[in-house]
């Protein structure tokens, strides 16, 4: 047997558990923003304030991802890596709690933030109040917009953060027992 068929140069890199485990959690994270943009741009379903929120752990998850797994390709030392997958599912899990959170909000099981629940307020003057009533536009974290299959957005964020939480323990885990 050659060297070439028992050891094919791909073979490294596809049993690199911090590579696989950075770069799904930067496609899934990805994707997952792209959707909401989607639904925001396209769909004209505007994300209140929670939902604002809940898209920093993407912003941070697409490029750390990205960075872990170049990491992981170039051979960095395994402390590195470590750090990196273990941030990614320290984010996904406090995103997958912020979800929780607003789908909470949303089936009015808690209070939500008063920014974004309850009566709206300081409409200004009651000369321009008509003014501003027309130009403002208030999306309230305790009302759902879109549900599918019974979930709303945050729930499906929930569920999307805990398999991004799942998927970068999993290259964590991996990673240390190299």
């Amino acid at each position: 047997m050659t060297r070439a068929t028992a050891h094919p140069p791909h073979a490294g890199k596809s049993a690199n558990p911090a590579l696989t485990a950075a770069l799904a959690v930067a496609i899934i994270a990805a994707v997952t923003l792209a959707g909401a943009w989607f639904f925001q741009l396209v769909l004209d379903i505007r994300p209140c304030p929670l939902c604002l929120e809940q898209r920093y752990a993407y912003y941070l998850a697409v490029p750390l991802g990205a960075l872990v797994a170049f990491a992981a390709m170039k051979g960095a030392p395994r402390p590195v890596l470590l750090a990196g997958l273990a941030i990614l599912a320290l984010a996904a899990l406090g995103n997958a709690w912020l979800g929780t959170y607003h789908a909470g909000v949303e089936w009015g099981l808690w209070q939500g933030p008063t920014d974004c629940t309850g009566p709206v307020g300081n409409l200004g003057s009651a000369g321009n109040l008509l003014e501003r009533l027309d130009s403002v536009k208030v999306i309230r974290c305790d009302e759902v917009q879109w549900r599918f299959l019974g979930l709303s957005l945050a729930g499906y964020n929930v569920l999307i953060s805990l398999l991004m939480a799942v998927i970068a323990a999993w290259g964590l885990v991996r990673t240390s027992r190299r």
